[in-house]
């Protein structure tokens, strides 16, 4: 090959390559820091600066192949049996790669202040290990277009963010937690092998590109389609496969929430994306399944956050609300494609992509806000928080944008991606093969509304009114170490919704690299981002001027203070205010048919009743009504076997033997043998 030549590949190699670096560097930051362990002030800070130079590495190869925009590959051959080293870099990675990179990155640095070594200990050095496996990990899977390759970094993943998740062990609930996720991912994994098998026997490979999937089967298509449907939906916490993500998300330490809700779950999305690309002439139901598991994951999610009273709970429902409203673009793009309707695949995929982008930015900033709140008040229960916003005004004031961004409010960047699905989904009316599309509007616009009421219940009662506990009246900020990427975090979401032309060609390659051989068009052509933007900034700068007018109108008029009417209590108290329950109390009974919530009413008897509480909870359906009944009867079916358990080592050897014997008999061709024996 010509010189020429070899320097020109090496160019389109090296965004390829430093993405591949940067999975390297992430995942030795943790024994980086192990190196030092002795000082825990360094450690915590060598193992957040690796992870911080790997992912900026990373992100420096994202953007130079933004730049370049041409599809990049790398293939080997390896020693294993199956499969090849085979990574890309294309328009879909380079889209996933940024929240990837970014978020595990702000994370790490989160954590120096909220788990250090010097006050966790050992718990601490091994988060810092595992959070740099996780990482790496997450780096490669976009790039990964081999079955083995995927699969491999894939277990890497779950195992990481399982060990992660059980960081406080000694507590049952997180080990709980840690193993319904642990079981649930495996349970995806199994999906995801035999979808595989199937692969590779209707293409006699494991690539995961165009080409392969041209050559199969309409049964083998389908059949691989609802296999990874199941397998993803069940990693993204789709409705109703979300079981292992409220208690995951809730019992893991909250800088690490925020990367399982702001990437993890995305692995999901990312491989429905990947698989919906390179599986050919997609047929209808396709996508109007997608569609509908995103409007029902979107409601039935919000429902669900309505309802809870732990914090980081009703944050990880909020989670599966978002990953419906990716679905409900990623269905509208799959009929655009069967429709051959161009510009709904591009508004579809946009919306999709930057919600994956948006979601990874506001929820990763609540859960650290979140997280900042339950260190300083030592408790998740929303009722034994109120009046944190009055020691704790940065965490407040960070929370509080995050909220307005997750409810789709300008001039935020939720707003954004959701203006694309409205766009996209109410131009399909003037088109009958794909107008179900515009049924996504008013599903799109009930979410939006439901997230704003509870988001209104969570900021009156953590940040407003007084405190309803000890430790929230002696709440303190926390330091810059977390309070810096959470301005990173606030700052990104009002850049994007502010200037959301910064992000098409990002999106403009996405697009094109999900279509694949369809004629794209450029996003800019569809969406008047000069307009977004002028409209955007007229509403921001309204409200600060109207927030500003009302906090100078106040101070020039002398309130009047007075004694409010306390209905006869000779002593009121801040358990007196409306708490978490109470204010939802409308809308948990509206959706009640879903949401089922039980309530405890208290006792009161005689002149002088003794002391009572009225209480409330909502389990989740799935798993406490449904999964968890239906395992302990399976349990008690197989009581019985235990008897067999005998703990002798020849009764091991025999079964061993009768299973070998077993196998042999199927995969060995008995009786044609026997056949052929008898004739002779």
């Amino acid at each position: 090959m010509p010189e020429a030549d070899l320097e020109a590949l090496d160019a389109t190699l090296t965004p390829l390559l430093l993405v591949l670096s940067s999975a390297a560097i992430m995942a030795v930051s943790g024994p980086a820091a192990l190196v030092v362990a002795r000082w825990p002030r360094v450690a915590d800070r060598v193992g957040a600066g690796v992870l911080v130079v790997g992912a900026v590495v990373g992100l420096a190869g994202v953007a130079l192949w933004l730049g370049a925009g041409v599809p990049s590959a790398l293939v080997r051959e390896w020693s294993l049996p199956w499969g090849r080293f085979n990574v890309v870099m294309d328009g879909l990675a380079a889209a996933f790669l940024l929240p990837f990179l970014a978020i595990p990155a702000l994370a790490a640095v989160y954590g120096v202040g909220y788990l250090p070594q010097a006050v966790h200990g050992a718990a601490a050095s091994r988060a810092r290990v595992w959070l740099g496996m996780l990482a790496g990990s997450l780096a490669l899977l976009p790039v990964a277009r081999d079955g083995v390759l995927f699969l491999g970094a894939f277990e890497v993943m779950t195992l990481s963010a399982f060990l992660l998740i059980s960081t406080e062990d000694k507590k049952r609930e997180v080990r709980e937690a840690a193993w319904v996720y642990l079981a649930a991912s495996h349970v995806s994994l199994m999906l995801l092998f035999a979808a595989f098998a199937v692969l590779r026997g209707a293409t006699g490979g494991f690539d995961l590109t165009a080409s392969a999937g041209a050559g199969m089967g309409s049964g083998a298509k389908t059949a691989v389609f609802l296999l990874v449907l199941l397998a993803f939906g069940l990693k993204a916490g789709v409705m109703p496969l979300h079981v292992w993500l409220p208690g995951a998300h809730a019992n893991a330490p909250s800088h690490v929430s925020a990367i399982l809700s702001g990437v993890v779950i995305k692995v999901g999305v990312f491989g429905l994306v990947l698989f919906a690309s390179i599986l050919p002439d997609p047929p209808m139901y396709w996508g109007l399944l997608v569609l509908v598991l995103g409007a029902s994951s979107g409601v039935l999610g919000v429902a669900c956050a309505i309802a809870q009273h732990d914090l980081k709970r009703l944050l990880a429902y909020h989670s599966i609300e978002n990953i419906g409203i990716i679905l409900m673009g990623l269905g509208a793009a799959m009929l655009g494609r069967w429709g051959d309707r161009p510009e709904l695949v591009v508004l579809g995929m946009a919306c999709a992509v930057m919600h994956v982008w948006n979601h990874s930015l506001f929820k990763a900033l609540l859960f650290l806000s979140a997280g900042s709140v339950i260190q300083t008040v030592r408790t998740r229960e929303i009722d034994r928080m109120g009046a944190v916003g009055r020691s704790m005004p940065w965490t407040a004031g960070l929370f509080t944008l995050g909220a307005l961004a997750i409810c789709g409010l300008p001039p935020l960047n939720g707003f954004v991606s959701e203006f694309f699905l409205y766009t996209g989904a109410l131009g399909s009316l003037r088109d009958g093969a794909v107008g179900v599309v515009g049924a996504v509007a008013p599903v799109l616009a009930l979410t939006g509304a439901l997230a704003c009421a509870c988001f209104i219940k969570v900021i009156g009662c953590v940040f407003l009114g007084h405190p309803r506990s000890e430790p929230a009246a002696e709440a303190r900020e926390c330091g810059w170490i977390m309070r810096a990427p959470m301005c990173v975090l606030a700052g990104a979401c009002v850049i994007l919704g502010l200037v959301p032309i910064l992000a098409a060609p990002a999106l403009d390659a996405a697009a094109a690299g999900w279509a694949l051989e369809a004629a794209v068009l450029p996003l800019r052509s569809l969406v008047p981002f000069g307009i977004i933007g002028v409209v955007v900034g007229a509403l921001g700068a309204a409200t600060l001027a109207a927030a500003f007018g009302v906090s100078a109108l106040a101070r020039l008029r002398r309130p009047l203070r007075a004694v409010t009417w306390d209905c006869g209590y000779a002593a009121p108290s801040a358990r007196m205010q409306y708490s978490s329950s109470s204010v939802a109390r409308t809308l948990v009974r509206l959706f009640a048919f879903v949401v089922r919530p039980r309530e405890h009413a208290p006792t009161v008897a005689g002149a002088f009743p003794p002391r009572t509480a009225h209480r409330g909870h909502a389990d989740d359906v799935a798993l406490d009504r449904l999964i968890r009944p239906f395992c302990r009867a399976l349990a008690a079916r197989f009581v019985g076997i235990r008897q067999w358990q005998t703990g002798r080592i020849q009764v091991y050897i025999l079964y061993v033997g009768v299973a070998t014997l077993c196998l042999m008999l199927l995969v060995v061709p008995l009786i044609p043998l026997l056949k052929r024996l008898l004739t002779r």
